[in-house]
Order: C-alpha cells, then structure tokens, then sequence
C-alpha cells in the first residue's frame, strides 16, 4: 500500500464552540509489523489510566476476509506516544474482527477491574455467509493486567447467535437462520447507574434469512451478561431492516440508545433505538435527522450524568454523500439535541485517497474526549485528543 504524505491536518471547532489545536498521532500504520492494512479501531481506558487501542491486522491485503489478527497498542500519556504492537487474537489463517472491549468495574473479585475484549472468528466471507455458507462466531477473552497478558478465549456463540442449521436440520425453517454477524464496531458498554448496574452490554448485527439486494436483511441487536461474562443473553433485534453496525450507550432511569447505521441507504441518517430496560427491547425506533450519515459506522459514548441525565458523545463521518467531515457531538439531553460540535478530520479537496471512515471514542478526563479514527483510504488509524472548552 502506497503511504500518503503530510496527512495530519489541525482543524478547528464547527458549530458553537472552538477548540485548542490539536495533533493526530498515528497509531497503526498500514504497511509495516507485518501487515498490510490496519482497520476496525476500538479503544478503551484502564482504571491505571493506560489507553488501550485495538485493531484488526489484516495479513495480505485490505479485504474484510482472510488472514486476520486483532492488535493491541497501549498508551502511558493520553495518546501522546504508543507502544510497541502486540497481537491478542491470532486465528491462523482464518478471520478474527470487530473488537469490542470494556472495563467491568463491579466485579467483587477483581477490585482492579477486569478488562474484557469481544470479538468474532469467521471461515467464510459475508457475502457467502449471507447466502448460508458458513458461520462467524462469537467470543470473548479477559485481561486483569492492564492489557499485557490475556485469557485463554471462550466461545459464546451459542448463547447469543441463531447460526444456520438448515444444512444440520432440513425442518428447520432458514428464513429464520441468522446468518452475517459482527459486533458492534468499537468499545462495548458497562452500566453505570442502578438498575442494571455492573450489566456488560456488547451492540452487535447480524442478517437474517436469505439474502436481500436492499440489504434489508440486516439487523442490529445486543446481547448481555448480568454476572460478569459467567453467561450471556441475546436482547431484542430492532425492528427495522437494515439496521447495521450499531453501537450502544447508557441512559438514565436503566435505559439504552442504540445507535445504528443504515445498510439500507434509503434515509441517509443515523437509526436510534430507545430502551428502557437496560437493552433487553426497543420502545422507540426513528431516524435521527440531526445526526447525517453516509452508510458508514459510528460510535456512541455515554461521558458522564449532569441532575441524573446523561451527556453523550457520538462520533461519525457527518456527511449524507460520503465519508467526510469526521465530527464529534455532545447531547446533555441523552440525545434529543446535539448542541456542541467539534470537527475532527476533513478532506477539503474531496480526494479519494483522503477520506476518514471508521472511529471509536474514549473517555480521558472531564474536558478531554480521545478519537481513534481510520485515516486516507486505511492507510493509517490515528488518535486525537479533543479538549472540551
């Protein structure tokens, strides 16, 4: 892969508020430690403080399928400098994606906080396990150490996934068979709040059925664990078709956003799913016409609760035609309104080779939002502190 040059631009506040300049560091670069494309970012903060930045490392070439690692950097100094690369997740010759890691924090037997990284495994790419030819599974592995040594992993697929048995079971009916599935990508969540304090919530997606060319055949979802990962749950798929790689965070009074990216295309908007169960169903579904998309992924963040509502941060290339103008913004009304908007990234000459697409967030401290972001065409994922003024 050809190496872009003087890729990192400073940009400045859009919208009410402007903000200190601010540097993007490269993370993963694509190309080097032997990989070709880095891709898919998640990243989280330890109870120490060290950011943990995760990514897939993909072998041989930018594709979605095939050899396929998960990689992990870790930073000491609010994603000034980054570590050496270590690989978390290594399946051979196979796919292992869409990290989605949390800190549980209410866990009486690790009173440090035990980190966990869900991820999915695939032997066959999405187009053909749409059709039913093959499975992704789903699993999950732990770390007490801050990130340097990891747990043997544990598979959970069947707890949280409908995988194709028409092949096992001719009876069984395929249009129900859940096919594609990945979770969320980016962080997954932990509640905060009673009454669902300590419930680990993972967003996810599968499709559904055979498959759709309007690929409503696609579905968003979640699942849980209300006793620190021993078990899990599947919770309701939101009730719209095409409804894809979503992301979730905690409101107040026990209730979930979802927020979703529309495979569809048809409304060019970000889908909100409202529940007020902790996750388990969806009360409300709309499409949110402040939050502009053009069928790329997102990430949601709950930041804090100010007179017990939640302030959140959502991150997305806020464009309706492609993948540009990455923005951030802040809700102190758990969504209703985005009132403060910051600009992360740009592509100004609208050139190909220099667009943003996928992006996480991380929580620093009170005033200070960190983005991890895929930069000019997956050639690097970079890390931007953003100061909250």
């Amino acid at each position: 892969m050809k190496l872009k040059g003087a890729l990192f631009s400073v940009w400045f506040l859009v919208g009410l508020n402007l903000i200190a300049q601010q540097t993007a560091v490269p993370v993963f670069t694509s190309g080097i430690d032997g990989y070709n494309t880095y891709r898919i970012p998640a990243v989280i903060q330890t109870p120490a403080g060290i950011l943990l930045a995760f990514a897939e490392g993909r072998v041989h070439s930018a594709d979605d399928f095939g050899n396929i690692d998960l990689v992990l950097k870790r930073s000491f100094d609010q994603g000034a400098t980054w570590s050496t690369m270590s690989v978390v997740v290594d399946s051979k010759n196979l796919q292992a994606g869409n990290p989605a890691p949390l800190v549980d924090l209410t866990d009486p037997r690790f009173p440090k906080g035990r980190i966990f990284l869900f991820y999915n495994t695939g032997n066959n790419s999405e187009s053909e396990v749409r059709k039913g030819n093959g499975c992704r599974e789903v699993w999950f592995k732990t770390s007490i150490d801050e990130g340097v040594s990891w747990s043997e992993p544990i598979n959970i697929t069947q707890q949280v996934h409908h995988p194709n048995q028409s092949k096992f079971n001719p009876s069984y009916n395929s249009k129900e068979d859940w096919r594609s599935y990945a979770n969320t990508p980016g962080h997954a969540m932990q509640f905060e709040q009673l009454p669902y304090k300590g419930r680990i919530y993972v967003a996810a997606n599968h499709s559904q059925g055979d498959i759709s060319s309007t690929n409503i055949d696609y579905f968003s979802h979640g699942f849980y664990s209300d006793d620190h990962g021993a078990t899990f749950k599947l919770a309701q798929s939101v009730p719209l078709g095409g409804s894809n790689e979503s992301s979730a965070a905690e409101l107040s009074n026990g209730s979930l956003m979802l927020n979703c990216r529309n495979q569809k295309g048809d409304v060019q908007n970000r889908i909100i799913a409202l529940s007020h169960d902790g996750g388990e169903k969806w009360d409300k579904v709309y499409f949110d016409s402040n939050l502009p998309d053009p069928i790329c992924q997102g990430a949601i963040l709950t930041v804090g609760f100010v007179k017990g509502k939640a302030t959140l941060a959502f991150v997305n290339n806020a464009d309706q035609k492609e993948r540009n103008n990455l923005t951030l913004r802040l809700s102190t009304d758990e969504g209703a309104t985005w009132t403060q908007s910051y600009l992360i990234d740009k592509n100004p000459a609208r050139n190909e080779a220099d667009f943003t697409a996928y992006a996480d967030l991380v929580k620093l401290n009170k005033r200070n939002i960190g983005v991890l972001y895929e930069k000019a065409d997956y050639s690097f994922i970079v890390f931007k502190s953003v100061n909250l003024k």
